[in-house]
């Protein structure tokens, strides 16, 4: 699947913003304004002023609805949360070619806040996908103890698994493990009918 570069970075904050949400065995991601600041850093979210607490809050309601597309049973269940999205964001499109990055288009109005950013170049990423028909490469880890957000880019969309905890590695070492010890049962099972019938034709002749 071909996605413009400006779309596969806006798809990779999105997901990552969805990452944060606290699960089982990890806690809130986005819990205080540190960590805030510090998503903006490691993904390099360009013309952010100084953060606050409102700020902190509408990027966490912002991550719920990014959360909800993920979610979304049908196109059409995703396209209503995405233009909601976006119409709250009030989209601005402009072209920029900043921090050394070549001609792109950002979605999101002059000085609006992180949360309007967001949700403005995350929405249009995400309209991207589902114009594309592939909304069902949205999706959630498939390992039992993860359900980590992902875009499955792979070309038959046969992903099942994220990246950051190596699940199906883990998983595919647990199958193997699986059938081995199984095999191996079979094996004593079989050497058990053996042994048995061979003690017990002996048995005849004392």
């Amino acid at each position: 699947m071909q996605i413009p570069h400006d779309t596969r970075r806006a798809l990779d904050v999105v997901v990552a913003l969805v990452n944060t949400t606290a699960e089982a065995d990890q806690p809130d991601g986005l819990a205080e304004i540190g960590a805030l600041r510090g998503f903006v850093r490691d993904y390099s979210i360009s013309d952010v002023g100084e953060l606050s607490a409102r700020d902190l809050a509408g990027v966490r309601a912002v991550r719920g609805k990014f959360a909800q597309v993920f979610a979304a049973p049908t196109s059409r269940a995703a396209s209503v949360l995405i233009n909601e999205l976006v119409a709250t964001a009030g989209t601005t499109p402009q072209l920029t070619d900043h921090d050394g990055y070549d001609w792109h288009v950002h979605y999101f109005a002059p000085g609006a806040s992180l949360g309007d950013h967001l949700a403005a170049d995350g929405g249009m990423a995400l309209a991207f996908i589902v114009v594309s028909g592939e909304q069902e490469r949205l999706r959630r880890c498939e390992a039992p103890d993860c359900r980590r957000a992902f875009v499955d880019l792979s070309r038959n969309r046969s992903r099942r698994y994220c990246d950051s905890r190596t699940c199906g590695n883990r998983l595919h070492v647990a199958a193997y493990r699986a059938r081995r010890k199984e095999a191996g049962a079979e094996v004593s099972e079989h050497e058990q009918v053996v042994h048995g019938g061979k003690q017990q034709q002996g048995s005849n002749h004392p």
